[in-house]
C-alpha cells in the first residue's frame, strides 16, 4: 500500500500502482469524468500513469491552467496526426500548448497550406477525436528513439533527441501518430469536442534565421461547442481592440521600415500619453524616496560581460559596435541594471544612505526575431520604468512590501482590478541555468515568500520561472476580455552586487555587500500602453486621455466662441480641442465619439450668450448645460478622485 496526500492535507491509502484517474474515481464518478490532468509530488503526471510510492496529488479540471495545458497539448498531437494523414510526408518540429490553444511547427515539404485548408483540417481533427483513441506513453532508450524517428525521416525530432540524455526520453502514441514528448496528456481524444484552426505563420527552426523556415499552424480546442462560439466572439472583439489598429486611429504611434522593424515612432499624442504615465509614476516614486538617474543607451561590452547579460542575452542583442580604437567594443544596452550598479559604485557608500532607490525610464535594445515582432508588445527598442533599490539584507522585506504597494496602487488607478501574482523560483533540479550561491538563492526566495504572506497576497509559486540572477514576483493582469498579460515585476538579486563588488560601510565600520531589488511596475512603456489600449478599447481614464474634451460649434458662426472655451479650459490644464469642420453637428458628435474623447462640448447661440457649454459624456449621453468654470471644476475634481482613489 502507498499513502496519497490530497491538497487539503488529508491522506488515504491505495494499492501500489494506482493511477490518478482511479484515485479520482474513488472520490467521485463525476470528478473522474471532469479531470484532465494531475500532478504527483508537484510533477506533471498522466492520469493513466501508475503511482508506485507515497505521494502528494493534485487533480486538474478544465478551469485549472494545468487542465487546459494537458487538453491543448493533446490537441497539438491530434493536429499533427491530422496533418500526417492529410499531407503525407510532412515533417514535424515542436507542438506545445500555449496561453490560448496550441501550435505545431511543420515542414510541409511539397505541400502548401493556406487558410482555405482550415475547414478540412478541423473536420479531420474532429473525426479522429470522436474515435476516442487512447493516448499511450512509452519510456524508451535514446537509441530506440533515434531509430524510431530516423526511420521516418523526422530530422527535426532526431536533432532534439540527440540533445537529450538516455533514460529521460518518452513518446506518446495515438492511432498512427507517435511523438517525442514529456507529456502529460489527457487519457484519450474523446473530450475534444470543438476545433478551430486560427492562423498560419512562418517560424524558423529553433528560432534561428539561418535554419529552415517552418510553417506554424495555430489552433484551439474546447470540450464544448458553446465554449468555442464564445471564444470566437471574444476574438472578434479583440480585433476591434487591437492596439495596432487603435494606435493608428488615435494617432499615438507608427512604424517605418526606413527606421527599422520593431522600433516604434511615438507621435505627438502618443508621446504626450507616455509623458503623463511617466509623470504619474514619477510623482509616486518621489513619495517613496526614489531618485531619478539617466544612463547612456550604450555601454562597454565588458560591462555586460561582468553582469552576465552578455552570456545570457548576447545572441539576442544587436551586434557589438566597434570603435576606431583597437579591440574596443560597445553594445546597445540590453538592461539598465549594470549602469545603475556603476552609479552605486561611483562613491563610497554608508549604511546611512540605504536603502538607495535609483529610478530611470531607460530605453534598452534586444534583437528580437522578425517573426516574433508584434506591434508594441514585442519590439526591439523599449523603455522600462526601471528602478533598482540597493539595501541592507534586513531591509529587503520592507522595501519589497513598498514596491508591492506601488504596483497595487497603479493597478487600482488604471482599473486593472483582475490580476494574479506569481512567485517565480529557481528550478532546484537545473541550477546550471542560474548564477549565484545556494545560500543567496535561499535568502532571496524566502524574502519574497514572507513579503507576500505579510501582504496577504495569494500568489501561486512556479519553479523554474526565476530570472537567471534571482527569484521574482510577477503580476499578471487580466484585461476586459479575460486575457492574461504579465506587467509589473519585482526581483530580489544577491548576485549582481557580488559581480560588481558593490560595498557599503556598515554601523560596525566594516564593509558589507548590499542586496539589489529590481522593479518595473509598468514593465515597459510600449507593452503597457498596448495592454492599456486593448483593455480600455482606447477609452482611457479621463486623467490619461490625450484629449479630455472637444468643443463642437453647431455652425461656423460660433467658431470664435468655441476657441474661447478651449483657451479657458487649456488655461486650467484641461486638454481641450476644437472641431471647426464645416459639418453637421450630428456627424461631428459621431466622429468624435469614435475618437474616444471623454467629453463633447456643444456650443451654439444659447451657449455663447450665457457663457455656457452643452455637455455630452462618452457612453453616458447628455449632461445638460453648465458654465465653463463649473465644468472645469467638475472635470478637475473627477481627475483628482480617479488618481487618488
Amino acid at each position: 500500500m502507498i499513502n496519497i496526500t490530497f491538497p487539503d492535507g488529508s491522506t488515504k491509502q491505495f494499492e501500489i500502482g494506482i493511477t490518478p484517474i482511479q484515485i479520482a474515481e474513488s472520490i467521485s464518478p463525476r470528478l473522474a469524468q471532469d479531470v484532465l490532468a494531475a500532478s504527483i509530488n508537484d510533477q506533471e503526471w498522466d492520469l493513466t500513469r501508475p503511482v508506485n510510492n507515497d505521494a502528494t496529488i493534485k487533480l486538474f479540471k478544465w478551469d485549472d491552467a494545468e487542465g487546459k495545458h494537458a487538453f491543448w497539448h493533446s490537441s497539438a498531437h491530434l493536429l499533427a496526426e491530422t496533418l500526417q494523414e492529410l499531407y503525407p510526408g510532412v515533417k514535424f518540429g515542436i507542438g506545445p500548448a500555449i496561453e490560448n490553444g496550441f501550435y505545431y511547427d511543420i515542414d510541409p515539404g511539397e505541400h502548401t497550406l493556406t487558410a482555405a485548408d482550415f475547414p478540412k483540417i478541423e473536420k479531420k481533427m474532429l473525426e479522429l477525436a470522436q474515435r476516442k483513441v487512447e493516448i499511450k506513453r512509452s519510456d524508451i532508450s535514446k537509441n530506440d528513439a533515434l531509430k524510431l524517428f530516423g526511420d521516418r525521416g523526422e530530422v527535426y525530432k532526431c536533432e532534439l533527441i540527440n540533445e537529450l540524455e538516455d533514460g529521460t526520453i518518452s513518446t506518446y502514441t495515438q492511432g498512427s501518430f507517435t511523438d517525442l514528448c514529456r507529456g502529460p496528456h489527457i487519457p484519450n481524444t474523446a473530450p475534444i469536442k470543438a476545433v478551430k484552426i486560427t492562423s498560419l505563420a512562418g517560424a524558423y527552426w529553433r528560432g534561428d534565421e539561418k535554419r529552415n523556415q517552418l510553417v506554424r499552424v495555430y489552433g484551439i480546442t474546447f470540450p464544448k461547442k458553446k465554449m468555442l462560439d464564445e471564444y470566437l466572439i471574444m476574438l472578434e472583439e479583440a480585433k476591434k481592440r487591437d492596439h495596432r489598429k487603435l494606435g493608428k486611429e488615435m494617432e499615438l504611434f507608427a512604424f517605418s521600415q526606413n527606421v527599422g522593424a520593431g522600433l516604434p515612432l511615438w507621435l505627438p499624442k502618443g508621446a504626450a500619453l507616455r509623458d503623463r504615465l511617466e509623470q504619474f509614476l514619477r510623482k509616486i516614486q518621489k513619495q517613496y524616496g526614489y531618485q531619478q538617474v539617466i544612463t547612456p543607451h550604450i555601454g562597454n561590452k565588458m560591462l555586460y560581460v561582468t553582469s552576465g547579460h552578455y552570456a545570457k542575452y548576447g545572441k539576442d542583442s544587436f551586434q557589438p559596435i566597434h570603435t576606431p580604437e583597437e579591440g574596443e567594443e560597445y553594445l546597445l544596452k540590453p538592461m539598465n541594471c549594470p549602469h545603475h550598479c556603476e552609479i552605486f559604485k561611483a562613491f563610497p557608500r554608508s549604511y546611512r544612505e540605504l536603502p538607495l532607490r535609483l529610478a530611470e525610464f531607460g530605453t534598452v535594445y534586444r534583437y528580437e526575431q522578425s517573426g516574433e515582432l508584434h506591434g508594441l508588445t514585442r519590439v526591439r527598442g523599449f523603455t522600462q520604468d526601471d528602478a533598482h533599490i540597493f539595501c541592507a539584507p534586513d531591509q529587503i522585506k520592507d522595501e519589497f512590501l513598498k514596491v508591492m504597494d506601488i504596483i497595487l496602487f497603479i493597478f487600482k488607478a488604471l482599473k486593472f482590478d483582475n490580476f494574479e501574482a506569481q512567485i517565480s523560483l529557481r528550478d532546484p533540479n537545473n541550477k546550471d541555468k542560474y548564477i549565484g550561491s545556494d545560500e543567496n538563492w535561499r535568502l532571496a526566495e524566502n524574502a519574497i515568500i514572507e513579503a507576500c504572506a505579510e501582504k496577504g497576497l495569494n500568489a501561486r509559486t512556479e519553479l523554474g520561472e526565476a530570472a537567471f540572477y534571482g527569484p521574482k514576483l510577477d503580476f499578471m493582469v487580466k484585461d476586459a476580455l479575460g486575457r492574461r498579460w504579465q506587467l509589473g515585476t519585482i526581483q530580489v538579486d544577491y548576485n549582481l552586487p557580488e559581480r560588481f563588488q558593490l560595498e557599503y560601510t556598515g554601523a560596525d565600520n566594516q564593509k558589507h555587500r548590499p542586496v539589489m531589488i529590481h522593479r518595473a511596475p509598468f514593465g515597459s512603456m510600449e507593452r503597457f500602453v498596448a495592454v492599456l489600449l486593448e483593455h480600455t478599447a482606447g477609452k482611457f481614464p479621463l486623467w490619461l486621455a490625450s484629449d479630455q474634451a472637444v468643443i463642437l460649434p453647431i455652425s461656423e458662426k460660433f467658431n470664435d466662441y468655441a476657441y474661447k472655451v478651449a483657451k479657458e479650459l487649456n488655461d486650467k490644464d484641461i486638454r481641450a480641442i476644437v472641431d471647426d469642420r464645416n459639418e453637421k453637428i450630428g456627424k461631428k458628435i459621431r466622429d468624435n465619439e469614435l475618437k474616444r474623447i471623454p467629453y463633447l462640448l456643444i456650443v451654439g447661440e444659447k451657449e455663447a450668450e450665457n457663457d455656457e457649454i452643452s455637455v455630452r459624456k462618452q457612453g453616458e449621453g447628455d449632461k445638460g448645460s453648465m458654465k465653463i468654470t463649473t465644468f472645469a471644476q467638475n472635470l478637475t475634481e473627477e481627475v483628482e478622485k480617479m488618481i487618488n482613489q
